[in-house]
């Protein structure tokens, strides 16, 4: 039997400041509820634009603590609008010591749990491992009420290890609040090289897992503060199920709040059919703890 899950993906701009960034999602959740969604995925670092394009001291000023008034004000429209909401912060949870951190909240102002980002890039205009301690929660997913939320966080995405724990632990979806662009140097078909490669990998993390998958990204062009050349998010938010097909796709140039309709119970049937993990050599597969078989 269908058990058929409405969900909403909300792929904004950087509108200029938290303040106002803040009042897109809340103006994105208040749609997503009146079209029917329960669940909403957001972008990563949704607040603000993507800092990391270089390194700065100052840049910390823009995290805050969790709890804080960013959860208050997304857990109240959770409950308010009665949808489980799948945020992404930057996390201040010590002085010199900040994380990129998931939040969800259960149609409750209360957090039903949270991830921090364990794979950390660092690379030219993501620069990130001189803002995020890599994530110390592990591969943990989120009950909730409409399932078990397998939250990861954009680098992630690209490693097969993360989504099948995920999915040994239990996880009913797989979800990617992501920031992801282009550099505008770059050829024409490297971008769509590099676009391809991003949806393929995801798409082979459903199909591996026999589970659904979302991931949002950012949209929009976003200078550099240091001058740089910056980053044009390529957006292409999109919405899989478990055999990799595509159930929705946003575009790559404009604002966009995507919805999908998941058959949650679809999971169970193609994992009869595909049993991946009842075949799985797990008795030589220890290797996969080492850095590099020489």
């Amino acid at each position: 039997m269908a058990r058929i899950l409405k969900v909403a993906l909300l792929q904004e701009t950087d509108r200029g400041s938290r303040d106002a960034n803040l009042d897109a999602v809340e103006a994105g959740l208040r749609q997503a509820a009146a079209g029917g969604a329960e669940l909403v995925l957001l972008q990563e670092l949704h607040n603000g634009p993507y800092f990391c394009q270089h390194e700065s001291v100052d840049e910390f000023d823009r995290a805050e603590a969790i709890p804080g008034p960013s959860t208050e004000r997304i857990g109240a429209l959770a409950e308010s609008l009665e949808l489980v909401v799948v945020a992404s912060l930057f996390e201040r949870r010590a002085a010199g010591l900040y994380h990129n951190t998931a939040v969800v909240f259960d149609r409750s102002r209360a957090i039903a749990g949270t991830y921090r980002k364990m794979h950390i890039p660092d690379d030219p205009a993501f620069y990130e491992k001189f803002y995020f301690t890599p994530g110390d929660l592990g591969f943990r997913p989120i009950d909730t009420s409409i399932g078990r939320l397998g939250v990861l966080v954009c680098w992630d995405q690209w490693y097969p290890e993360a989504a099948r724990l995920m999915a040994l632990a239990g996880a009913e979806l797989l979800l990617y609040p992501t920031a992801i662009g282009w550099d505008p140097a770059d050829a024409a078909d490297e971008k769509e090289r590099q676009r391809d490669a991003w949806i393929t990998v995801q798409r082979g993390h459903a199909v591996a897992n026999g589970l659904p998958l979302l991931a949002c990204n950012r949209t929009g062009f976003e200078p550099a503060p240091d001058g740089g050349r910056g980053l044009q998010f390529w957006g292409s938010s999109f919405v899989v199920g478990p055999q990799g097909e595509f159930l929705a796709r946003a575009g790559s140039e404009r604002r966009e709040l995507l919805f999908a309709e998941i058959d949650l119970a679809r999971s169970e049937r193609v994992r009869r059919i595909w049993p991946f993990l009842r075949d799985r050599r797990i008795d030589a597969y220890g290797d996969l703890l080492k850095r590099y078989r020489d």
